[in-house]
């Protein structure tokens, strides 16, 4: 076992984001690790409800794991880079656009992997890609802008 927190933990065990907030217990509770050669690693083990009526992992679910572990990239980055959120903001970032591309189904019982890196940084925005894979094939990839959360009255 990994004694080592997850981005999520370390940088925002409070929230409570479907798919990677700590805090929300119905939530997907995505935990991602930064490797040394910071790749962003996560293991995901989907659940009966999150079959797509074939047997297979639903798509929404796969784009919700790809943003989330994409988020935990840029967050980790941001962090190290020592881009703090906005006053008033919990997350540096916000998701801008994600592109999912689906390229063979994913098990509905078996335990996925999920890499990401990122590709561009500037304090302004992140751009990360994502993949997931399971039986050494890649699964789905995705590709995210993160700009940066100003939060507005």
């Amino acid at each position: 076992m990994d004694d080592r927190l997850s981005v999520q933990r370390r940088l925002f065990p409070e929230a409570t984001c479907f798919g990677c907030g700590p805090a929300n217990p119905r939530g997907l509770r995505l935990e991602s690790f930064v490797e040394e050669d910071g790749t962003v690693v996560a293991r995901f083990d989907p659940w009966p409800e999150h079959d797509n009526g074939l047997g297979f992992l639903n798509g929404g679910i796969i784009a919700t794991l790809l943003d989330c572990h994409g988020g935990a990239a840029a967050f980790d980055h941001a962090d190290r880079a020592g881009w703090r959120p906005s006053a008033g903001s919990p997350f540096p970032y916000v998701t801008a656009g994600l592109d999912v591309r689906y390229r063979r189904p994913a098990p509905l019982a078996d335990t996925c992997e999920l890499r990401a890196r990122v590709t561009a940084a500037e304090p302004d925005e992140v751009t990360v890609d994502a993949e997931l894979w399971w039986d050494g094939t890649v699964r789905a990839t995705g590709t995210a802008t993160w700009k940066r959360w100003r939060p507005r009255s």
